[in-house]
This record gives C-alpha cells, structure tokens and sequence, in this order.
C-alpha cells in the first residue's frame, strides 16, 4: 500500500530533524545543484611524511600477521575467528587504531586505519567485518558520544582487545528502516527497562560492551530512539544465538539477542534522549567508509588473481590474455578499483578534516564499491572457469563473502533511495513555491516567463557551468566533460520534480530514484577520480593499481553510464515495469 501524504510528511520531518539545514552543502549535495565544490576533492588527500610512515609501517605488521596468521580457509571452514588472531590484533593496535594514545589507541587518523583495512579486508573478508564491528561502528560510538566517564570505563579494555564491541540496532522489524525499531525502553526510577529482540548483530554474542538502540516515548506521546550501553552481565541479557550459520564471512558471529525486562542504568544512555537514530547515521558513516577499504583490497586480490590465471592459461593456442573478452573484464576491473579507492581516500578525508556534510558521500562510496566488487568476482570466477567452482580455490569463497556487502549496513536498493532523496532536498524545497503554484492552478504568464527561458529549460541560479580546479593538461577535455555533466544535472533534476507534480509521487518513484542516484554516484567517483589522477600525473606512482590508463578509462566509462541514465529520466518503461510486477503479485 502507497504511503499516504500524512506519513510522507512524517518522515520528511523526521529526515530534517537528522540532516539538518539545506544550506550546510557538501560535495555530493552541491552536485544536486549543478555545482562543484572543488575544494573538497582537490587536491588529492595525502598523509603528512610522518603519518604516511606510520602507517607504511602498521600495514606491513598488519600484512605480516595476515599472511603468517590469519587462516582465511580455515576460519570458514571452521566459522570462528580464532582468538590467538582476536589477541594478536589487539597487540597490534588494530582493534583501536583511531583511539586516542591516552586509552591505549594509536591515533591514527581515517586515512591511516583504512590503509590497514584495505589489507584486511584483500585477505579475509571474516576478519575485516569483525574488525568492522568492533571499531569502526562498535568502539565508535563511544569514541564520538560516549561521555568522559563513560569512554574511560570502557575504552581502554576495547581499545587493547581484551573486550569486544558490537552496535546492536537490527531487528526482525527494523533492517534498512531504522527507525523502526520495536524494543522498548522504559524509565523506571534511576534506570531504564530494555524489552525487545535483536538479530544479525555481528559480535553479538561474544561482545562485552553493545551499543542498543531503543525506543522511548517522550512527554509529548511521540516515540523516538535511545542509545544505550549493555553489557551481558545485566540480569535479563539472553543471547538466543550465538553464531547464525550464514553463506559467508562465515567466521564472524553473527548473534541474536533477547532483552526480558533488563535494566539498564541511567549512566549507560549514549547520546542525548531521543537522538538515538542520529548516533546510529554517524556511527553507519564510519563504517560504509571502511566498506570502501575492505572492497578495494577485495577488489586488488581479484585483479592480481585474475592477471596471474589469464597470462598463464593456454586455450586455442593462446593466453586467455590474449583474447578481448578476458581483457575488457581486467580493465573494468582496474578501472573501478582505481576509483573506489580514490572515493575511499576522500570519504576518509571528509572525516579527518572535520566536514560536517557527509552522509551522502559515504553512501554513495557504500553502493559504488558493493556493486563494483560484486561484478568483479563474477568476472574473476568467469576468467577461471569451472576451476573457480571447487572449494580447493579461494574464489567461491570471494563470492560468498561478497554478496552481503550490498545488504550490510544499508541494503544498497534503500541507499539508492536515500541518495536520490536527500540530495533532492535542496533544489526540491527551492523549486517548492513554483511547484505549488503550478499544482494550484495559480499561474501566470509573468510567472512562467520567469521560470521558464528558451526552449522551456528552467532558468536557475545554479546554471552556470561549474569550474572543475584540476591542474594537468591532459585532463582538460575530461574535467570539461565532467563539468558539463554536473551542470545537466542540476539543470535535469527540476524538470524531473515538474514531471512528477506531487512531492508524495516523487518520495516514492524508486525507479526514478535509481537514476539519480545511479548519476549522482558516478559523479561524485568521477570527481574523486579525476582528483587522483591529477595528482598521479604531478606525483607518478610505482604502485600497479596507481595506473593512470585506469583512472581515465574509468571516467569514460562512468561518463557513458551517466548519459544513459539522463536519458532513461524520460525514456523509459517503467509503467510496463509496475504493471507486470502487480500482475505477477496478483495472480500468487
């Protein structure tokens, strides 16, 4: 059943109340606008000299203790990471790498530990998510809200390993939608009695410190989400199941938990009451951003598998280097690694430079490299054959462990949705009074000659062709074309609101959704890689997966898909799509 105007409303409110003011742009936003805020990409974020050893330095222990250490087959064989690897990563400082030194963390900064988590997630898929949860959404949250009582009660043990974390938020009703959250919590005296179930919480029954949400219902009857601090030593703590057998990240325990009346002490609320959902967002923005460095060290492991196989297998007298078919899989392949990586480093840079605005940006790094990644295996298996499907080669493995990438920590298709909505936001509201005057049969020909210039193309004070700040020659033609595409952007999306004519349609044209979406992903990769490239050509690089060729056949490719999505905003069957889906539900 379609949403009715009221609940469209209600959660256009609840969507502000967490974004905050249109006018705090960030990059991807400004896309929206048809503008380009090039100095939040360029130029290309580095490591200070000092920095840059640091973590040259942590990522050869890391790649060191993986290699002689970690037993990729036999934790998912085994499904269970063992805890001679959970110790000699907390020895490392890989458990609490952005800590502060003074609970025992290495601070480093986003960049730094997401060189770490490249390596990890190229050589264990498990162990990269187990780091996942535990850091980078688990010690997180008390990192950013956590009161100082709070972090020094818990953050030293997280920190060295000798506890483990986990953020508990999914429930057999709340998946994507996060704020519908059903376990319950009621203030009673100096505490606060927690009921509800919780299930797929990764460390979830192992962990020593939860970070729960739960809603509340406020003085004015309204219900909203807190977050709380729980520990398993609290009476009415169950773990229903410890480690749910899955398909893959086999080694990761993935637990179901159960709250029967457990009190939780007022000192343990994270965050202010009621804004639980807003910690849940930040602490997700960390976590998609270390999706981006686990995918891309998945990627790398592809790539050099998939070179290695197809300039040694002979078939027809040939390398199956030899043939295109082979060829145009690796390129994709080098090409879209080369950019998730780039989007990775400024979606880390977003973080450690303090920018306020950048939900967007990490979503849309979570979708890219998911997606990315998941054809990426395929094409590796499909270079390898029937030898791929045997569990004697890693390669099934790289397939199971990559498909819950595009579920995890926000199912892409609602991220899409997500991405098309909030960066429609700012030219929607602007464009509100033209729209609501053309809805209520309140025009005039004063009125559409001012919005309205030659050939019905909207004229906006965001029409300007955008200035692209990139300082090699050779990239000229493409910043000119990555400009023209942003400047079609912000010019398209008003005629695609005008189409529509009813906010509550456009909440819910997810077809529609997809394609902005799917274009403003490539253009944001598109400016992270031109970016990177503009950096490669002053600063030449001898790393294999720094190959310029890469980076600019990407940007080819990423400009054809976005010139086929402009012309599915109008060119299109969905109609026939929808009519043949209702059918098919019909007739079951």
């Amino acid at each position: 059943m379609a949403l009715t105007a009221a609940q469209v409303a209600e959660q256009k409110k609840q969507v502000e109340e967490l974004l905050g003011s249109v006018e705090q742009l960030g990059f991807a936003k400004a896309l929206f606008y048809g503008k380009v805020r090039g100095d939040l990409v360029f130029p290309y974020p580095t490591l200070p000299v000092a920095k840059q050893q640091q973590a040259d330095e942590a990522a050869a222990k890391v790649r060191m203790f993986a290699r002689d250490r970690i037993d990729a087959v036999k934790i998912d064989r085994e499904a269970m990471i063992p805890d001679s690897v959970v110790r000699g990563l907390g020895d490392l400082g890989v458990l609490g790498m952005t800590a502060p030194p003074s609970v025992g963390g290495l601070g480093f900064n986003q960049q730094q530990y997401l060189k770490v988590m490249e390596i990890l997630g190229g050589h264990c898929s498990s162990t990269a998510v187990f780091v996942n949860a535990h850091h980078s959404i688990g010690i997180r949250a008390l990192l950013l809200f956590g009161t100082p009582e709070q972090q020094a009660k818990w953050l030293p043990d997280l920190v060295a390993g000798r506890k483990l974390a986990a953020f508990a938020l999914t429930e057999p009703e709340a998946g994507s939608d996060a704020g519908n959250v059903q376990t319950t919590a009621v203030e009673d005296g100096d505490g606060y009695v927690l009921n509800g179930l919780k299930h797929y919480i990764t460390n979830g029954g192992i962990a020593d410190v939860l970070t729960v949400m739960a809603k509340m219902t406020g003085p004015d009857g309204k219900s909203r989400v807190t977050a709380f601090f729980v520990t398993p030593d609290l009476p009415g703590f169950e773990v229903v199941e410890a480690r749910a057998e899955k398909c893959g990240i086999r080694g990761t325990a993935t637990g179901k938990l159960r709250f029967t009346n457990m009190r939780v002490p007022k000192a343990n609320v994270l965050g202010p009451i009621g804004k639980g959902l807003k910690v849940a967002l930040t602490v997700l923005d960390f976590g998609r951003t270390t999706f981006g460095a686990s995918c891309t060290g998945h990627a790398k492991a592809c790539i050099e598998a998939m070179v290695g196989h197809a300039k040694t297998r002979r078939q027809f007298q040939q390398t199956l280097s030899e043939f295109e078919l082979v060829k145009k899989k690796i390129a994709f392949a080098a090409a879209h690694t080369f950019a998730m990586e780039a989007a990775t480093a400024q979606c880390a840079r977003c973080i450690d430079s303090g920018q306020e605005d950048f939900m967007l940006e990490t979503a849309i790094l979570k979708v890219f490299a998911t997606e990315h990644l998941w054809t990426i295996v395929n094409d590796c298996i499909q270079i390898f054959g029937g030898k791929a499907y045997f569990c004697d080669q890693p390669y099934e493995r790289w397939m199971r462990d990559a498909r819950i990438n595009q579920i995890g920590e926000g199912a892409n298709d609602v991220l899409k949705a997500f991405i098309a909505v909030v960066g429609c936001r700012g030219p929607g509201e602007y464009l509100k009074t033209l729209r609501d005057d053309m809805i209520g049969g309140r025009w005039s020909f004063r009125k559409i000659g001012a919005a309205l210039g030659v050939g019905t193309k909207l004229v906006l004070p965001w029409a300007s062709t955008p200035t692209v700040p990139v300082n090699s020659p050779q990239l000229a033609a493409d910043a000119a074309s990555f400009a023209a595409n942003v400047k079609k952007f912000g010019l398209e999306l008003p005629h695609v609101f005008l189409r529509l004519k009813d906010e509550t349609k456009f909440v819910q044209a997810q077809l529609i959704h997809e394609r902005i979406a799917d274009i403003a992903i490539d253009l944001y990769v598109s400016a992270c890689t031109l970016s990177r490239l503009d950096h490669l050509l002053a600063h030449p690089s001898k790393d294999p997966h720094a190959d310029v060729d890469a980076g600019r056949y990407f940007l080819k490719i990423a400009a054809r898909r976005i010139a086929a999505n402009f012309a599915a905003l109008t060119d299109h069957d969905d109609a026939d799509c929808v009519r043949t889906a209702d059918g098919v539900l019909g007739r079951r």
